[in-house]
């Protein structure tokens, strides 16, 4: 990127004193421009509606009144797809940073970063790449491997034991398992096992938010 090439930046958090600190951080960075801010993700949309080509990046919060920041960015991506999302949360878990990358995020800093790395953040988003903290890659990698696993785990299900476990979550009992496919009860008995065994689940109960999970007999 250029050295005279300005970031128009729209600063999107609940918290005025994260903005405040924010601007602090990046007022002497020339390449950054704050054009505006906004205290939810409401305003921020209808801010960035009205002329989306005022900005180039959003820096926002996820959690936070009337739209959150994952939901602003899904918008984003859809209506405005020039325009780049870095966003800075306080939540270090995999459920936080799996909806912002299935947002199509542009990146996914830590509150407590210091300016090095929002900077580094911001000219990487800015020239085209991504910046996820090096405290959230293993989570994605671990949330991706849970699925690829979990999906390889379903796979393995026969069309029998899907239809079996299509009847566990409607609470049948082995016997009326049995009776309604024709088939004996010992034979119900050892799909259920091989359910608990292909599936990693300990009980009825795993079985039941398993299939849940993946839609099976609903």
């Amino acid at each position: 990127m250029d050295n005279q090439e300005k970031i128009n930046i729209l600063l999107v958090d609940d918290h005025q004193m994260m903005i405040d600190g924010i601007r602090n951080l990046l007022s002497n960075e020339t390449n950054c421009n704050i054009v505006d801010e906004a205290n939810n993700g409401q305003v921020a949309y209808e801010k960035i509606a009205a002329n989306p080509t005022n900005f180039a990046l959003i820096l926002t919060d996820i959690s936070m009144p009337l739209l959150s920041g994952t939901e602003l960015c899904r918008m984003i991506k859809s209506e405005f797809p020039h325009i780049q999302v870095l966003i800075l949360s306080m939540y270090n878990n995999s459920t936080a940073v799996k909806e912002a990358v299935l947002a199509e995020a542009d990146g996914y800093i830590l509150k407590n970063a210091g300016k090095d790395e929002l900077l580094k953040a911001i000219h990487r988003i800015s020239n085209g790449g991504t910046y996820f903290s090096q405290d959230i890659i293993p989570l994605i990698y671990n949330q991706y491997h849970k699925e690829k696993l979990q999906q390889e785990q379903l796979s393995l299900l026969t069309t029998r034991e899907r239809e079996i476990l299509s009847l566990i979550i409607k609470e049948m009992t082995s016997e009326e398992i049995a009776e309604t496919l024709f088939i004996s009860k010992k034979t119900v008995d050892n799909h259920r096992q091989h359910l608990l065994e292909k599936t990693g689940c300990k009980s009825t109960v795993g079985l039941v938010k398993f299939a849940i999970k993946y839609d099976i007999g609903q």
